[in-house]
């Protein structure tokens, strides 16, 4: 019958099944044979290190490697001896899943404990006990060959192409790459300060194994028993690391890594996966789910080493990452407010879209200009510090205003404020909003006088009509306004009256029902000849009182 065949469930009737049935008891014997040589020289060395008092310390690992080997003896047994099922059929696949988790789980402790001893015993004094450590090294690596072996017994026949995969690699080649990796280890050093690391795993042995190698190399480790708790653990404290074992009761570690990485706190916490099982598919669905990188025990404590740092040094890339992109995004921030402090919203859209030329035309507008009576004779008589706070107080006073109101500050020039209602976004009312701003211009200026035991006063010109606006300079923006609309609105300023709102003919008629005027006469206007003009009292509502009353 060949290994192809195995694929499929295998019977146990005729002789052909027969023959196959001696073959799964052959290979039993064969993982026996380790497991016995393991079992023999760790007892041997548990009766060297019990009469010799320096080797002390050695016995409690000594007694875990002893425990995992009957283990381990005790589940080859058991395997191997079990019957077919009552129909005559053995199902293959599940067999040799077994054979790949639990039978690894032990090999894992003996390897693990065993090379931390070796680093622990002295080469020269305790060169005999080193040497039995080293026979139970290699027994335990044979025993994970063999596993391999069975696995295939299990599926169809390899192609050269598997066999020279990395997954049945030789031991020569692996320890060249084990070599090169030690290369890194000064780099590693200063990734691995002050590093936090979660173990997770329901086996005591394996957390053991794994928090005491970390702890080793210099990390910071803490254990959690189920998925439960590594869960509170990781919510509650700040991890860098977690080494998430998969197979584990209640909750596997496929449920824990999905809850890590759909919490936006703890999705960006690296998870390094360990199993016993070798699956291709295990292997990509860890990936796929976020898991940072996947690795089989029992693993190469070198190998360990090299991916966590890897994962911890990744971590920390991504965190200079986001912190690089946050401080872009601030000052990104900073800038687009500033834009928004010189051009309209929409008109600072629309050049970082890439609008190289603006200009509207506007067929009805409302424009304001005011100016401070006497300011230019006060400006003589304080320092300039003075005269700098005082404008801002008041201009900052007509900003907030010009904002509450929903209209467009254009400038400041030298004492003088303009702003403009209906643009860059028209709106109906714009001759209303901008008679509410004139009459709350006044009633903030009065406030600032009662605060500061001041006497300033201010003039507002009003014109309604047609303009055109655009943006002007390369370096220095400007959203500036031009039209005869612009140069009425100045003359109702500049021919107005100290304490006086005046506004044009054409304003008033869109709004004499809305508000209180007072007929000024015929005016001359320069550029214009005469013009009627009205002066703006107040409001014909309280409902249209000040917004900020």
């Amino acid at each position: 019958m060949s290994a192809a065949d195995t694929n499929k469930n295998v019977t146990y009737d005729g002789d052909e099944n027969k023959s196959e049935d001696v073959a799964l008891v052959d290979m039993g014997q064969d993982l026996l044979t380790p497991t016995s040589t393991i079992i023999a020289y760790t007892e041997m060395l548990l009766e060297y290190v019990e009469q010799d008092p320096s080797c002390e310390d050695f016995i409690p690992d000594l007694d875990k490697m002893l425990y995992a080997g009957r283990q381990l003896s005790d589940l080859i047994r058991q395997l191997f001896a079990k019957k077919p099922s009552p129909d005559g059929v053995a199902d293959m696949e599940a067999f040799t899943s077994t054979i790949r988790h639990d039978l690894r789980t032990p090999i894992n402790a003996i390897i693990g404990y065993g090379e931390m001893l070796l680093e622990d015993m002295d080469e020269v004094s305790q060169q005999e006990a080193c040497t039995d450590l080293q026979k139970i090294l290699t027994s335990a690596r044979r025993l994970l060959t063999l596993i391999g072996d069975l696995v295939y017994f299990s599926k169809t026949e390899p192609s050269q192409k598997a066999l020279d995969d990395e997954s049945v690699i030789n031991p020569t080649l692996m320890d060249d790459v084990v070599q090169s990796i030690h290369q890194a280890d000064d780099h590693l050093q200063t990734v691995i300060q002050d590093a936090s690391l979660l173990v997770v795993d329901d086996k005591e042995s394996n957390r053991d194994l794994l928090s005491r190698r970390l702890d080793r190399q210099g990390f910071n480790v803490e254990v959690a028993e189920n998925g439960r708790q590594a869960l509170e653990m990781i919510r509650k404290y700040d991890y860098d690391l977690v080494l998430l074992d998969i197979i584990m009761p209640e909750m596997n570690g496929y449920q824990v890594l999905a809850e890590i990485k759909k919490d936006s706190d703890l999705m960006n916490i690296p998870v390094i996966m360990i199993s016993a099982l070798d699956e291709i598919d295990s292997v990509v669905r860890c990936i796929e789910m976020g898991a940072e990188d996947y690795l089989q025990k029992p693993f190469n404590q070198v190998i360990l080493k090299a991916k966590i740092s890897a994962s911890l040094e990744r971590r920390r890339l991504r965190a200079n990452e986001r912190a690089v992109l946050q401080s872009l995004q601030a000052e990104q921030e900073k800038s687009e407010k500033l834009l928004l402090n010189i051009l309209p919203g929409p008109i600072a859209d629309r050049l970082k879209k890439g609008e190289r030329t603006i200009a509207d035309s506007f067929s009805e507008v409302t424009v304001l200009f005011s100016d401070l009576v006497g300011f230019t004779e006060l400006s003589t008589g304080i320092s300039p510090v003075d005269l700098v706070e005082k404008l801002n107080e008041i201009f900052l006073a007509f900003d907030i205003l010009a904002e509450l109101h929903g209209l467009e500050k254009i400038k400041t020039i030298g004492d003088a404020y303009m702003l403009v209602g209906g643009l860059p976004t028209p709106r109906p009312d714009h001759i209303e909003a901008v008679a509410e701003m004139a009459l709350d211009m006044f009633e903030a200026i009065e406030r600032i006088n009662q605060q500061n035991n001041s006497n300033f006063h201010i003039r507002v010109g009003i014109h309604t009509g047609s303009v055109v606006a655009g943006v002007i300079g390369k370096n220095k923006f400007n959203y500036d306004l031009w039209g005869d609309a612009v140069n009425v609105a100045s003359r109702m300023e500049s021919h107005g009256v100290p304490g006086r709102i005046q506004i044009s003919e054409r304003a008033y008629l869109r709004v004499k029902d809305k508000f209180i005027f007072e007929k000024r006469g015929i005016i001359s206007v320069k550029g214009k000849g005469e013009m009627m003009t009205y002066f703006l009292n107040g409001r014909t509502h309280k409902s249209k009182a000040s917004k900020l009353s």
